[in-house]
């Protein structure tokens, strides 16, 4: 977790929980994020079980240049990267984990910016899991908001124990995600130390609650 939005809306995150797996949405101070909520989103399940968007800010949606409330957060991704984000949203609802993307945006006229993307999760309760997020753009040219990003693809993805990393948040390596599926070298010592396994053409870290 490296940009200041990240970093500020996990701390308040953190702060709200108390040491529960994740804070309740009714929580939640609009008031109490008031600098972040421009780029700030709630997820929610739909009765297909698919993340939505059900609330999300107004330069987040100018970065994009719609309105995102109803949509479907995956659709936000390049198709082989959708399945992947979909598994990221469900494990932040159901199994209550931190997961923070790194990814590149790219624009209608061909342009490309790095981003950084918060995943938390909220207690909405079995039947309504809900999720608050935030994405920054790790760099702001001139023609951010002006030519929308129509596809998102992933660069790496962290999973963030909050009960043992907080203090190490911009030093924690983040493991790479290969277009396709990693050969035994792409597999590194690295990621082998930092705890992680090869489940079919997946790395996984450990982190998150089962609840």
């Amino acid at each position: 977790m490296k940009q200041d939005g990240s970093i500020d809306l996990f701390q308040y995150w953190n702060r709200l929980r108390d040491g529960r797996p994740a804070p309740k949405r009714t929580e939640i101070e609009p008031a109490d994020i008031k600098s972040l909520l421009a780029d700030t989103f709630i997820l929610e399940r739909d009765t297909r079980g698919e993340a939505v968007f059900r609330l999300a800010g107004t330069r987040l949606c100018a970065t994009h240049g719609r309105e995102l409330k109803g949509f479907s957060f995956p659709s936000l991704w390049r198709e082989k990267d959708q399945r992947l984000i979909a598994r990221f949203a469900y494990s932040v609802f159901h199994s209550k984990s931190v997961i923070v993307i790194a990814f590149e945006g790219h624009s209608a006229a061909g342009r490309s910016n790095p981003f950084e993307l918060l995943l938390l999760p909220l207690d909405g309760g079995l039947e309504n899991p809900r999720a608050l997020g935030i994405v920054s753009p790790c760099e702001k040219p001139y023609w951010l908001g002006s030519d929308p990003i129509v596809e998102a693809s992933i660069e790496s993805v962290r999973v963030i124990d909050p009960d043992r990393e907080p203090l190490f948040l911009r030093n924690r390596p983040s493991i790479s995600v290969p277009p396709l599926v990693p050969s035994d070298s792409a597999f590194s010592e690295s990621a082998r130390a930092m705890g992680a396994r090869r489940i079919r053409h997946l790395v996984v870290l450990k982190g998150g609650r089962d609840t």
